[in-house]
């Protein structure tokens, strides 16, 4: 058993380069659609303006593409050398859905994203509106096949433990792709992504229409970006519901713990607005209820009750329990596979065999734990409650507060009467970190929430880690924080600067703020919308 500073820091280097990743994930997201519908929009009616449009925020898009990329690719190898005896129980499983995310969506997106910048002028219309489609499908499989890998972690279907091998082993590969878990994630999390698109550019349009620079280009981006994030806030909503769902079927500790639920309720459950929790007595400080709304969320129905935490810890337990009878019939399957009376008791208890894993850290022997380890080991099942209660509730009011944004900004921008509402304008400009910090927070729920299991009831954090150094582990994550905080800088300039230029940066002629040298007179202003000189 590795020491818990190695389990720690192993977790807060995968944590730290997978919330960096994730910054520069949902904009790609987000604005490889939102391109897809700027470029129709232009090939349908032949305005240059859309095409412009294209052009520049397919700009935008390019620089966070490429350092989404250069963060994510660390992310995998980590998975080797911190994670190694995951990879080794779940390689069979988790390294499927990770190689068709290379060779379907990671090929696809790399070679069209290429066409889109460097095909305009050998590419007809429609070919090049077809690459650009095909860019952002591949951007979008990458996420599928990324969350069908993660959704497995949170449910793992369509495999089995070999106990001669040590290692699960894939049963059904359409019950991990549809995997109801993955599925819903996966709608959930491009979804929020495609928020995150609508919001940015929502918000530099509104400071082109504050600073009254370019506004016709300005006001037809904010449109799209106001219509498409309205359907898209709509849709995180919906399927932020649906994951709730799939949580009390499937992960009922972690429901329990982002609503601070620490007793089992009469159904239908009141839903927690507000609590200050105190997990060592476990109960709620102060708490502002809503009747009956989280059992109607959760459960779909009037009479199912939701347990609550002390319930949980009680029925972990007894599957601790069992999975001491797990553990003990394993290791004589170890040692004499021809054990019939081990395999038996093995399959009899193997579904708590995770529980089992989970006593060895807090015990020598775990055939003969003492029922205060066993109070202990089922305690540690429970994810710590306040960072889980508040990351939930940021995440949700950020949601709703995006569909609000996006109700008004779509029916000023459909009146063409945006422009006289500052108020609005500055509320898309001051808003566009906020998507960011959702998708954070979002993140923390999930995956915080999982814990303290890598692949949940199967195979503990604290068995999965690579027996490394400390020392190794401080350095890595030491330089990983200061290249990836470098990469964040450099993204942020280069954001900076073309949003500043907005689409003078095309050298078109046809917008304010372009630099043309002094001897050549004034450039030709062609009408954006037509693509004739004035």
């Amino acid at each position: 058993m590795v020491s818990d500073s190695v389990v720690d820091l192993s977790r807060l280097q995968f944590a730290v380069t997978a919330l960096y990743h994730f910054i520069f994930v949902p904009l790609t997201l987000g604005l490889s659609y939102l391109l897809v519908i700027m470029e129709a929009v232009y090939v349908m009616t032949g305005k240059v303006i859309y095409k412009d449009m294209t052009r520049f925020w397919g700009k935008l898009f390019g620089i966070n593409f490429a350092l989404g990329v250069t963060t994510g690719l660390t992310m995998e190898f980590e998975f080797g050398t911190n994670w190694s005896y995951f990879s080794h129980y779940a390689g069979d499983i988790f390294g499927t859905p990770l190689a068709l995310e290379g060779l379907m969506a990671f090929f696809l997106e790399s070679t069209f994203v290429g066409l889109f910048f460097f095909g305009w002028d050998r590419l007809s219309r429609a070919g090049h509106l077809a690459a650009t489609f095909l860019m952002a499908t591949g951007t979008n499989l990458s996420a599928l096949w990324i969350l069908v890998a993660n959704g497995w972690m949170q449910r793992p279907v369509g495999a089995r433990f070999d106990p001669v091998t040590m290692r699960m082993e894939l049963v059904s590969f359409w019950k991990v792709f549809l995997n109801p878990v993955a599925q819903a994630k996966f709608v959930h999390t491009v979804s929020a992504g495609y928020v995150t698109g609508s919001v940015f550019v929502l918000g530099i349009s509104a400071w082109y229409l504050l600073k009254g620079k370019n506004p016709e280009f300005a006001r037809r981006s904010f449109r799209i970006a106001a219509a498409f994030g309205l359907a898209s806030a709509v849709s995180v909503i919906i399927l932020g519901d649906e994951s709730g769902y799939l949580d009390d079927i499937g992960q009922k500790t972690k429901l329990a713990a982002m609503e601070a639920m620490w007793e089992t309720e009469p159904a239908p459950a009141s839903f927690n607005v507000f609590a200050i929790p105190d997990q060592k007595d476990m109960k709620n400080d102060f708490v502002v209820r809503i009747p009956y709304v989280l059992g109607l969320i959760a459960t779909r129905s009037y009479d199912t009750p939701i347990p609550g935490i002390r319930e949980i810890v009680r029925t972990n337990e007894v599957r601790i329990k069992n999975g001491i009878q797990a553990v003990t019939a394993l290791d004589r399957l170890r040692e004499n596979p021809a054990d019939v009376e081990a395999r038996k008791r093995f399959e009899k208890y193997q579904k708590d065999l995770g529980f089992g894993l989970l006593l060895k850290k807090y015990v020598r022997d775990p055939a003969r734990p003492t029922p205060e380890e066993i109070h202990r080991a089922a305690l540690a099942t429970i994810p710590r409650v306040t960072p889980m209660f508040w990351s939930f509730r940021i995440m949700v009011g950020l949601g709703f507060s995006f569909l609000a944004l996006f109700v008004f900004a779509f029916y000023y921008s459909s009146r063409n009467v945006c422009e006289k509402t500052p108020w609005l304008l500055k509320w898309s400009l001051y808003f566009i970190p906020m998507p960011y910090l959702a998708s954070e927070f979002g993140w923390v729920v999930a995956e915080y929430g999982r814990q303290p299991w890598s692949i949940y009831g199967f195979l503990p954090v604290s068995d999965s880690v690579s027996s490394l150094p400390v020392s190794s582990l401080i350095f890595s994550l030491g330089g990983f924080v200061l290249f990836y905080t470098t990469l964040l800088i450099v993204e942020l300039v280069l954001m900076f600067k073309f949003a500043r230029m907005g689409p003078a940066c095309l050298h078109t002629g046809r917008y304010e703020g372009e630099r043309t040298p002094s001897f050549s007179g004034p450039p030709p202003i062609a009408h954006p919308e037509g693509g004739g000189h004035v």
